[in-house]
């Protein structure tokens, strides 16, 4: 009798192990983040880098004492998914309020993290700028277009809360790095672009920027100098990011384009490269736009450069300086 009740109790056990495995923990699973892919960290890109340049250190500057931050704020929600920023701006007041950067990660649209860029938004909050690093949803999470409609919303949440952060929302940049840079880019170029607004968050508020910074963020995904979307050794980060591969929706790599978006109403931009042509393919016919249109533009490199230079020393010094120059002159700082 008691073998028969242990023999009971345990299938009743197995039964309910079962429901568990096959019913609830699927359900549960559903509602957990993407993984994240961490394979382009600081850590990574310095250890591939210093291989050929062994003098270079990771870009850790002080603090500045004259800057306040604020961390981990939502700016969106969509679904159950909340979006975070991360704020810096200077501690005095300014009644007219302050010029404001929202700074962009790179990492293949698939992996980086905002906090990459939080020392160049504390260096540029300390040059009287109110700075934001934001997180995006990545590919692993969700394909393209929703980064670059998290980062309008982002854009919209500025203005938003302009009265709570003193921001001056005629005077809103956005800065990017790589995959940041091209996102930088489009953002900056696709004004009223209905199909790339996203329809969630702020919707009241406009999402236009007035100045772009790219940092090594290609232009144009299907033009001779790109080297984006070449599956023939593996998935590409792009192809990952459409979803698609160039040849199978090539009118979504066309739109994600800048280069494709250059109208009268494109703002100043400054582009800041590295020796990797590719990391900036369509630049030249770009300019070539921006000319033709006499839109104000700049252009620096770093011609013995590798692509990751603006977290590094030597680099990121004169990369903040050539930022900080651009806008103030766009925006008329003094």
């Amino acid at each position: 009798m008691a073998t028969d009740t242990i023999r009971l109790i345990l299938g009743r056990l197995a039964a309910l192990s079962c429901l568990l495995a096959c019913q609830i923990l699927p359900a549960v699973a559903q509602q957990l983040p993407a993984p994240r892919d961490t394979s382009f960290t600081v850590h990574s890109a310095f250890s591939k880098a210093k291989k050929n340049y062994p003098d270079i250190s990771v870009a850790r500057p002080a603090v500045p004492a004259t800057i306040q931050a604020k961390t981990n704020l939502t700016y969106c929600t969509i679904g159950s998914r909340n979006l975070q920023l991360d704020i810096f701006r200077p501690k005095a007041s300014r009644k007219k309020g302050y010029p404001a950067v929202l700074l962009i990660h790179g990492g293949g649209w698939r992996s980086g993290d905002r906090s990459q860029h939080v020392p160049m938004a504390q260096q540029l909050a300390a040059k009287g700028y109110v700075t934001v690093t934001a997180e995006y949803r990545l590919s692993t999470e969700a394909i393209y277009p929703a980064a670059v409609t998290d980062l309008k919303a982002a854009v919209r949440w500025l203005r938003a809360n302009a009265k709570t952060y003193t921001i001056d929302t005629t005077k809103i940049a956005v800065w990017g790095f790589s995959a940041g840079g091209q996102l930088a880019t489009l953002l900056g170029t696709t004004k009223g672009d209905k199909t790339l607004e996203g329809d969630a968050c702020h919707q009241s508020h406009s999402s236009s920027v007035q100045a772009i910074v790219d940092v090594d963020g290609t232009l144009a995904f299907i033009h001779p100098e790109s080297g984006e979307g070449d599956d023939s050794k593996g998935i590409s980060a792009a192809t990952y990011w459409f979803g698609a591969s160039k040849t199978e929706k090539p009118e979504l790599w066309h739109q994600a384009g800048a280069l494709n978006h250059v109208t009268s109403e494109t703002p100043p931009i400054a582009f800041i490269n590295s020796s990797v042509d590719r990391m900036h393919a369509g630049r030249t016919d770009m300019i070539k736009k921006l000319d033709a249109l006499r839109i104000y533009h700049e252009e620096h490199g770093f011609p013995e450069a590798p692509h990751t230079f603006p977290l590094f020393n030597p680099w990121f010094e004169p990369t903040l300086k050539y930022t900080a120059a651009f806008l103030d002159k766009v925006f008329k700082v003094k």
